[in-house]
């Protein structure tokens, strides 16, 4: 179905309930002196209450750091990196864990698309169309599934109102312009109460974009020596291509429209979306004389319907019913160098969870729930690497809160079934297989405050999770990855015991966030180049073995000065994490984890403008996996200009920002393809937003 055909299908929401558990409170602004409230934290709970560390990003600085993929947009965030596949095709990474074990949702429930069976296939969440993202690491994610052993991204939009608007249409517009890709986005939402009670919404996306300028050579120094020693005129070329990334250019349109019955007791709601992008993937280069590279590109189209709904009941032991539920049909070709189809992907997904809200007494408060998600991927074509499989969970959960006054006590916990099935694959080699596995997780803590505004909390948390479908039974080339991926069949769960102190302090003038933590795993799973070669690809096997993880991550702000209606303020990141396998052979770094970052900024603020400098370093990565390069460290400077011409409340405001100031080129050691495609060069990005 091509957006243009989606139109008359968007009058389905107007027969269709619809549910949800990541409702906002009426007011979901600031809570109090403490922070702002954790939407998907599901109790209301505001940032420096929760035991795990979490960041928000909404209003301008959402608007500032967006960017064409979710795991781009999120990097200056505390803990968090990104797979850095091109720019169209970038996941987060949370504390150095990626695919499996960070979940990315839309409004609290999964994306349903292929993403997290590899780096090259982007998430099926249009950046565009945010409102508001909430990252949170740490066990309080087990809410969500535990595949979140990492963390859990949720992008929050407003397809399915939340509020019916005063009276008069609300209009968001957004225009963009970026000079590193040539890049153009436009967005459109609108917001039409038809009533007391009800309120109609549609949006609208387009972005394109050409390769990505880079700012230098595409090959690190080692590779281009290859190539040029290579002997063969073909390679010898590859060390020259530098200044743009070839086969990045991309194309995304999408339309959604949405209805929702709202008031203070009840609201229901549904919307229907369908998203269309087609992206180049960055090429893995051969240096092999003979052997071509292939220029692969992603023709993706997703089609989604969502449901939400609250009860809000008067009296009684619960204080809200939510209920939030999904489904979606996703397809993506792989096309190659001609334009011709390679490999098709298909896949099906459901995810529904019911949340029972406890009304709070004498300090105890708490949610319990289900959940149920389902998903059946297919692939067809010459380069398929994994059999028809389906995956199917099913999920129970409760998180209990006491509150003491100065401290506060939680413990929750989650048990969850898990089967996964592969059909038999006469092309692959492999026989029907069936596993079941039942993971069961928790954890218990609490905070205290030690001083006005000052709160110490220390979490434990056991958690388990199933291997995935992809983990289990791929075997086969992959055009997207340019890579041979072997699975195990034979893996078990994977389990993590673990310990978070955290630390908040929030007054006035000043924020401070800080965890530590420390986590050990038995029978994880990772991805490790074996140094074979299979069908003319490198081959990357999946493999199970003991970890250990440890790091911090901080995030401080300070306002130093006033000066008449202007505010001074300093802000700083800093995240670290360190991830090593054990085995009877001994120990080793895990692959693609990310160095030390450090972030500074400075911004001076006022009704009409703000003015923000930033830079951000990056130290060099030389704890590497077997077969893995070093990674060199970089520094990055970036300044951005917003300016509100009829003050902060006004409808419209300007914002140009000027990233990697000095042109440096940059490589996240995150990413599988950082030797052959750096990241942005100097990029000029200009963005319009009207709101009336």
């Amino acid at each position: 179905m091509r957006v243009s055909a989606l139109v008359p299908a968007l009058s389905l929401i107007l027969c269709t309930p619809a549910f949800a558990q990541t409702t906002p409170p009426a007011e979901d602004h600031l809570g109090d002196d403490l922070g702002e409230t954790v939407v998907t934290a599901q109790l209301g709970r505001v940032q420096a209450d929760l035991l795990s560390g979490t960041s928000i990003l909404t209003g301008d600085e959402l608007a500032r750091d967006m960017k064409g993929s979710i795991g781009d947009m999120l990097t200056n965030q505390a803990g968090v990196s990104a797979t850095s596949f091109g720019p169209s095709a970038s996941r987060p990474v949370l504390r150095g864990l990626q695919g499996e074990r960070v979940r990315v949702l839309t409004d609290g429930i999964g994306s349903f698309d292929v993403s997290n069976t590899s780096v090259d296939h982007a998430v099926a969440i249009n950046p565009l169309t945010a409102e508001r993202v909430e990252v949170l690491r740490g066990p309080t994610a087990l809410l969500f599934g535990s595949s979140a052993i990492g963390g859990v991204v949720n992008v929050i939009d407003s397809r399915i109102p939340r509020r019916v608007p005063d009276g008069q249409p609300h209009v968001d517009v957004n225009l963009g312009l970026g000079t590193a890709a040539r890049e153009r986005t436009a967005s459109a939402r609108i917001d039409v109460p038809l009533g007391e009670h009800i309120v109609a919404h549609v949006d609208g996306t387009y972005a394109k974009s050409k390769d990505l300028r880079i700012g230098g050579f595409a090959l690190t120094p080692a590779l281009r020596a290859g190539a040029l020693a290579s002997g063969d005129d073909d390679v010898a070329a590859l060390a020259d291509i530098k200044r743009r990334l070839p086969n990045t250019a991309a194309r995304t349109q999408e339309i959604a429209g949405g209805l929702a019955y709202v008031s203070t007791t009840f609201s229901f709601g549904g919307s229907v979306s369908r998203l269309e992008n087609l992206y180049g993937v960055p090429v893995r280069f051969s240096l092999t004389p003979g052997e071509e590279s292939e220029q692969v590109r992603l023709d993706m189209g997703q089609t989604r319907y969502d449901l939400r709904g609250e009860i809000v009941p008067a009296s009684g032991f619960l204080d809200a019913i939510r209920v939030r539920a999904g489904h979606a049909r996703y397809r993506h070709d792989e096309l190659e160098d001609t334009g011709a189809i390679g490999t098709s992907f298909f896949a099906r997904g459901s995810e529904a969870r019911i949340d029972l809200v406890q009304r709070e007494k004498q300090g105890w408060t708490g949610v319990s729930g289900a959940q149920y998600f389902r998903r059946s991927i297919n692939i067809i074509g010459e380069e398929k690497f994994l059999p028809r499989s389906q995956t199917a969970q099913t999920g129970l959960f409760t998180l209990q809160s006491l509150d003491l006054g100065a401290a506060r006590i939680e413990a929750g916990g989650r048990v969850e079934r898990t089967r996964l099935s592969a059909d038999a694959d006469a092309t692959l080699g492999n026989a029907a297989m069936r596993r079941s596995l039942t993971t069961v997780s928790g954890s218990m803590g609490g905070n205290v405050e030690v001083a006005g505004g000052w709160r110490i909390g220390l979490n434990a948390s056991h958690s388990e999770r199933a291997p995935a479908a992809e983990e289990l039974f791929s075997n086969g080339p992959h055009a997207g990855t340019q890579a041979f991926e072997l699975g195990d069949p034979t893996l078990g769960k994977e389990r993590s015991n673990g310990l978070e102190l955290t630390v908040h302090g929030d007054l006035s003038n000043y924020h401070v966030g800080a965890s530590a933590y420390y986590n050990r795993f038995g029978g994880f799973i990772y991805e490790a180049a074996t140094g074979l070669i299979e069908d003319g690809l490198p081959v990357f096997a999946y493999r199970q073995s003991g970890a250990r993880q440890i790091g911090f991550e901080v995030d401080a702000s300070a306002t130093v000065a006033r000066l008449g209606k202007s505010e001074i303020k300093l802000d700083s990141v800093i995240d670290y994490t360190r991830v090593t396998i054990k085995s009877p052979l001994g120990s080793a770094a895990a692959p693609r984890i990310p160095s030390l970052r450090l972030l500074g900024g400075v911004e001076v603020s006022q009704d009409a403008f703000d003015l923000r400098a930033e830079v951000e370093h990056v130290t060099q990565q030389e704890r590497v996996a077997a077969l893995e390069t070093p990674t060199p460290g970089y520094t990055l400077v970036n300044a951005t200009l917003t300016l509100r011409p009829v003050g902060r409340d006004g409808p419209l405001s300007l914002i140009v920002s000027l990233d990697n100031i000095f042109d440096v080129t940059a490589r996240r050691h995150a990413s599988v393809l950082k030797d052959y495609a750096p990241l942005s060069g100097r990029d000029l990005r200009m963005t319009a937003r009207f709101e009336f």
